[in-house]
C-alpha cells in the first residue's frame, strides 16, 4: 500500500489521543463498523504505542498508524509497535530520510507551497496540509492545485463536520483528518455505538 491508496481508503482519517489503552480495541472496531477504516492514533499519549499494537492484533479491517511523529527514533518505536503508516506536523532531512526508508506510507505536514515543494523533492507526493484552517483551508488548496497539480493532501487541523465536505470535494485532497470522529467524553463513557454513527455520518460527507 502506498500514501495515495492510504489516504483513500476513508474519507476521513480520524486524529486519535488515546488515554486509556483499554479503551482502544472497542474504539478502533467501532470506527471500523461505521466505514473508517485508517485511524492515526497520535504520540501525545503514553497509550499510543500500546493502543496500536492491541489495534493490529485484534481489529484485523483496521489500518492502524501513527501520528504526531517528529523523529526517526518516534517512527522506529511506532514500526515496533504496528504502525502501518506515519503522519508528521512536519519534516525534517532527518525524518524524510528514516521515513523513505521504513518503506511504509509517510505523510509530512506542510504549511506553505515552498514546503509542499521541498516534501515532493524528498519524495512526498502526498502530504498533510497542517494546521489547515490556520494557514488558509480549502481556498488555499484550491489555490494551489493550479501550480502543484501532481500533489494530493490529508487537510489537518481546524476540520469538523461542518467544514468536511468542503475540503473533500477538492480535487487535490483525498481524505481530511479530524478529532471529531473520537469525542473524549464519548469514549469515556464507552459510548461505541455513538461514535458508529459520527463514523458513518463522517463517511457520507465524500458522497454528498
Amino acid at each position: 500500500m502506498n500514501a495515495l491508496e492510504l489516504i483513500e481508503l476513508s474519507p476521513v482519517m480520524p486524529v486519535i489521543v488515546v488515554r486509556d489503552p483499554d479503551t482502544a480495541v472497542d474504539l478502533a472496531r467501532s470506527l471500523v463498523a461505521g466505514g473508517i477504516r485508517t485511524l492515526e492514533i497520535t504520540l501525545r499519549s503514553a497509550a499510543a504505542l500500546e493502543a496500536i499494537t492491541a489495534i493490529q492484533n485484534q481489529v484485523p479491517d483496521a489500518v492502524v498508524g501513527v501520528g504526531t511523529v517528529r523523529t526517526p527514533q518516534q517512527l522506529d518505536a511506532a514500526l515496533r509497535a504496528g504502525a502501518r503508516f506515519a503522519i508528521s506536523p512536519g519534516l525534517t532531512e532527518e525524518l524524510a530520510g528514516a521515513a523513505r526508508a521504513s518503506g511504509i506510507p509517510f505523510l509530512p505536514g506542510v504549511a506553505t507551497a515552498s514546503e509542499a515543494m521541498r516534501a515532493a523533492e524528498l519524495g512526498f507526493l502526498v502530504q498533510k496540509l497542517f494546521p489547515a484552517e490556520a494557514v488558509g483551508g480549502a481556498a488555499l488548496l484550491r489555490a494551489w492545485h493550479g501550480p502543484l497539480p501532481d500533489l494530493i493532501f490529508c487537510p489537518t487541523g481546524g476540520i469538523h463536520a461542518g467544514n468536511a465536505a468542503q475540503y473533500l470535494a477538492l480535487p487535490n485532497v483525498g481524505c481530511v483528518g479530524g478529532s471529531w470522529l473520537t469525542p473524549a467524553a464519548a469514549i469515556e463513557a464507552r459510548q461505541w455505538d455513538a461514535i458508529t454513527t459520527l463514523a458513518r455520518e463522517a463517511c457520507a460527507l465524500a458522497a454528498g
